[in-house]
Order: C-alpha cells, then sequence, then structure tokens
C-alpha cells in the first residue's frame, strides 16, 4: 500500500513540476505516516523554558547597524485569508489609511534603508495562489527590489492524502483542491530549490529575518539583529508572554531527553495533555513566528542532512474540500518552519514585547488594528498608544467575513484606546465617531440595530 501510493504522489509532484528537493522531503514525512508516526509530543517528555528578555539585553548602535546591513527579510506570505471569506492574497487587505498590509510592509523597508543606508533585502515566499496578486500590488513600489535578488520565491505545494491508504487524492470538481502547501516549514526546502539561499549568500547577506505578513509588528528591528549577530547563535525566534487568548495555542518548552528547545505547537498535543497546554503559568512563552536564521549554518545543516531539515510532523486531518463536510477526509503533511529551533545545536529565544506580536487571524484583531489603539508612524512602524489591549469578540455569525464585518464599520473602527473589552452579539452597525470606554458589551437585538454617530459606549 505504502510504495505504490507513495510513488503515485511523487508521480503527481513530477508531472506539476515540483522540485526534486522537495519531492525528497515530501517521501521523508510520507514514510512516517505509513509507519504510524502521529508527531504528538507528551507532557511527560518536556518541561517549561525560561529564557532572556530583549529589555535587559546592551546592544551598541554599531552592532545593531552592522547588523541590519547583513540582513534579509523574508516574509510568509502564502495565506488567503479564507477564514475571513477572501479569496485573494491576505496581505491586499486594507488595515490603516488606505493601506495594506503589503504597503505598510514595503514603506517600513524603504524606511529603515533610508535610515540605516542598509541594503535590506525584502523578499516575499508567496503560494501558487497569492503570487500573482501580490507581485502585482508591489509594482507601485519600483525601488523595492534589491539587484541581483528576486522580490518572491514561491512555496511548495504538496499532494493531500487520502486517510484510508495514503493515496493521493482526485478530485474533478476542482484538481486545485487535490494540493495543500507543506506549512511554513517548507521555507528551507523553497530557499533550497529556488536557488535563493545560494543567492542571498553571494550578495553578502548573513542572516534572514522571517516574519509572517499578517504581523507588522514584525519590522526588522536593527537592536534583534544586533543581539543575533552577537549571540553567535546559528537559529533564534523571538517569544511572547501567552495571555489567556493563546492558551490552545503552541508553546516553547525544553525536551528531557537532550535538553533541546523545542516548539509544541497545539497540533502535536495530546488529548490528556490539554490542560497542561493551556497552563499559562507552567507554559509562560509562545512563538511570535519572527525567525532569525544564520544562513552559513543553515547552509551547513541542509548538505549535512541532504536537504532534508528533518522538522516534526504535522499531520492536519481535513476534508479535500474545506466547505463541503461531506467530501473525503484527507491527510496534509505540513511542518512548521519555527520546529527547527530543536534542529540547530545552541539555537536561541529571547522574550520581546507583544508590541512585536500583532497578527491578524480574525475580524476581531483586524477592529483592534484599524482603531486609535496603535498609531502608525513617519516610519510606517505600529506604536501602541493606549495603555493595554482591549479584548474584542465580534459575534461570528455576524462579522466573521471581512465583506460584512466593513458593512458593519462603513465609517472605521470606533475608538478603543480607553477600551478594556469590547463583546458584540447580533447584528449592529457602528456610525461615525463611536467611543468604547472600559468594559462594553451589546446584547443581541431583535432586528438590525445602529450605534448612534458620537455615541460613548461605558462600562
Amino acid at each position: 500500500m505504502g510504495s505504490s501510493a507513495l510513488n503515485r504522489a511523487l508521480g503527481k509532484m513530477a508531472e506539476a513540476g515540483i522540485d526534486d528537493s522537495a519531492q525528497d522531503v515530501f517521501a521523508h514525512y510520507f514514510r512516517l505516516l505509513e509507519a504510524g508516526e502521529t508527531g504528538l509530543i507528551p507532557e511527560s517528555a518536556i518541561e517549561p523554558l525560561e529564557m532572556e528578555s530583549l529589555a535587559d539585553v546592551q546592544v551598541d548602535e554599531e552592532t545593531a547597524a552592522a547588523a541590519i546591513a547583513t540582513t534579509a527579510v523574508i516574509k510568509l506570505n502564502g495565506g488567503l485569508g479564507t477564514s475571513m471569506g477572501m479569496d485573494r492574497a491576505k496581505s491586499l487587505l486594507c488595515v490603516r489609511r488606505g493601506l495594506s498590509f503589503l504597503d505598510i510592509i514595503a514603506r517600513q523597508t524603504l524606511a529603515l534603508r533610508k535610515a540605516y543606508g542598509a541594503p535590506l533585502p525584502l523578499i516575499f515566499m508567496n503560494s501558487f495562489r497569492t503570487s500573482a496578486d501580490t507581485m502585482e500590488a508591489l509594482e507601485r513600489y519600483a525601488d523595492l527590489a534589491v539587484e541581483g535578488l528576486p522580490l518572491e520565491f514561491l512555496q511548495n505545494k504538496v499532494p493531500k492524502l487520502l486517510v484510508d491508504d495514503l493515496s493521493p487524492v482526485s478530485w474533478p470538481a476542482d484538481p486545485t483542491l487535490e494540493w495543500c502547501p507543506p506549512g511554513h516549514g517548507d521555507i528551507y526546502t523553497a530557499l533550497v530549490g529556488s536557488g535563493l539561499l545560494d543567492q542571498l549568500l553571494e550578495a553578502g547577506m548573513e542572516r534572514i529575518f522571517v516574519s509572517n505578513s499578517d504581523n507588522l509588528g514584525a519590522v526588522a528591528d536593527p537592536r534583534v539583529a544586533g543581539w543575533f549577530a552577537q549571540s553567535g547563535a546559528p537559529f533564534a525566534i523571538e517569544a511572547a508572554r501567552r495571555t489567556a487568548s493563546d492558551r490552545k495555542g503552541g508553546h516553547f518548552a525544553r525536551r528531557r531527553s537532550d535538553g533541546r528547545i523545542i516548539l509544541r505547537e497545539s497540533g502535536q498535543t495530546r488529548d490528556e495533555d490539554r490542560a497542561a497546554l493551556a497552563d499559562l503559568d507552567r507554559h509562560r512563552y509562545m512563538s511570535t513566528n519572527n525567525l532569525w536564521v544564520d544562513l552559513v549554518a543553515l547552509k551547513r545543516l541542509l548538505d549535512e542532512r541532504h536537504g532534508v531539515v528533518g522538522l516534526p510532523l504535522i499531520r492536519n486531518v481535513k476534508h479535500v474540500d474545506p466547505a463541503d463536510p461531506t467530501s473525503p477526509e484527507v491527510i496534509q503533511v505540513e511542518t512548521a518552519m519555527g520546529a527547527a529551533i530543536e534542529v540547530f545545536e545552541g539555537a536561541r529565544t529571547i522574550e520581546v514585547g507583544r508590541d512585536r506580536f500583532v497578527p491578524v487571524k480574525t475580524t476581531d484583531d483586524l477592529l483592534v488594528l484599524r482603531s486609535d489603539v496603535y498609531d502608525l508612524g513617519s516610519d510606517f512602524v505600529l506604536e501602541q498608544v493606549a495603555e493595554g489591549l482591549p479584548y474584542v469578540a465580534l459575534d461570528p455569525k455576524v462579522y466573521r467575513l471581512v465583506r460584512e464585518f466593513d458593512q458593519r464599520f462603513p465609517e472605521g473602527a470606533p475608538s478603543l484606546r480607553d477600551a478594556s473589552s469590547l463583546t458584540v452579539e447580533g447584528d449592529w452597525t457602528f456610525e461615525h465617531g463611536v467611543r468604547v470606554k472600559g468594559a462594553v458589551a451589546l446584547e443581541k437585538p431583535s432586528s438590525a440595530k445602529r450605534v448612534s454617530s458620537g455615541s460613548v459606549l461605558g462600562d
């Protein structure tokens, strides 16, 4: 069963023109699936991790400037924002002052180049679904590309596998649904297969800073670059303190067997360990998905391992058509790029503030980002001007999709600077100049209602 199914999957990849190195990596994970590997990490095998804080680190200006001068920036940009009803690159979503994620990222980069006289290449890892839209949007930034380096490289794609026999699924109704991206852990394979790793080294780059395009807090900060450079570490991840909203997410830990730092995702946690996963006093730190990687160390590792980094497997069970729960169940073979922390000897973590972790996963997050909780400076870096981040929970039946969300905030987000929380049940439309103070909850009305212009909602 196994070898026949694997051969069919590899044949499908070859027919689609997918790079040999990506096929080798897929075969590695396929064999793990055949062997019954689940990728689960039991609580008994790990212990909590403590770490240093960026606030306590000394980095002089000369070290910071030298480090940023040899740093390249890679933004993970393969997502479509389907959970919010989008059908194009999520980074094209308008977030501040008529600017999209892409606009702000481009302008942040150009401002940093000017301030430090650094080349600071910016490169997007796109998927086969986001490439065209992204590159079209970037055409307005004529000075963004750095000579000798591309503005994008493509994430690989792999076949979805039927749960029953691991054979590649066939779905004639929409053949594109037969494929999935293999998680952002594919970045290492794609860097090699695209030739970008060698190009970066030839251009004099010593390290890459990698982050998600929907996290505008993830700026290539020269101080963090300087810390990483002077640490001598081959690999590092910025960590943030977990909060109540992060209870179901992944966390850092130390493996008991060898002392290595690991990143345990929720999908790698056994059901009986869910309580430990949610324990914020035990596992205090989460990944921001802001990574720093030494390029020479990465090339050496890939050469030693013949292109297979060996990240832990994530076995993700879905329906072939996510919108059709009656469609066949499939396994999506995925890996997480942050899991490479357990592969590199001497890898590090460092605690940073939540200002470097401003992800937008839902319209709840989008409302906070669009509000006056943040200012956008002349360098296009977000600054949190509110004392704390308000907790926002919008009724998903009404506000989950961006189109429906925009209709209910036609004049922009309400003021949330003085809010501690905003909970909205049912269908409410917010007019111009609404202010939220303290903890506010709007109960579900019998029919659609409006919050009138200039209203102050308080406690």
